[in-house]
């Protein structure tokens, strides 16, 4: 039944503008902001629609992973760019300096470490 239509995902934040500066210069994405919010425009087509919400609680778990060819690499330009990557003190999920979560040299997924956005909603970055 739906399987021609054309799926987005969408999320909310407290602060449009904080978002659109974030999105846009701080990890260099494309952003088209409108009277409704704004898309980001992420590679492969797939946009993404960010709008306000007066009363904004954000999201507990992972709205969005970036696969990255080297996670070392990223973490360093996104720290450049004031990016606080997060650390969880999971035993079962350590994490390195950088907090990286090395999940390939453990057989257990893929190298990941996570940050948030102004509204607080956590993205990541991974490399399998």
């Amino acid at each position: 039944m739906l399987h021609d239509s054309h799926a987005f995902s969408g999320f909310s934040v407290n602060d449009i503008e904080a978002a659109k500066t974030f999105y846009g210069d701080t990890l260099g994405l494309g952003v088209e902001q409108d009277e409704m919010g704004m898309t980001l425009k992420l590679a492969g087509g797939n946009d993404i629609f960010v709008y306000p919400k007066a009363d904004h609680q954000p999201a507990s778990f992972t709205i969005l992973n970036f696969p990255v060819d080297d996670i070392d690499k990223t973490v360093d330009g996104l720290v450049a760019k004031g990016v606080t990557f997060e650390r969880y003190g999971l035993p079962e999920m350590p994490q390195d300096e950088k907090a990286i979560a090395r999940g390939k040299a453990a057989n257990m997924g893929p190298d990941i470490a996570w940050f948030k956005d102004p509204a607080g909603n956590i993205l990541s970055i991974l490399e399998n």
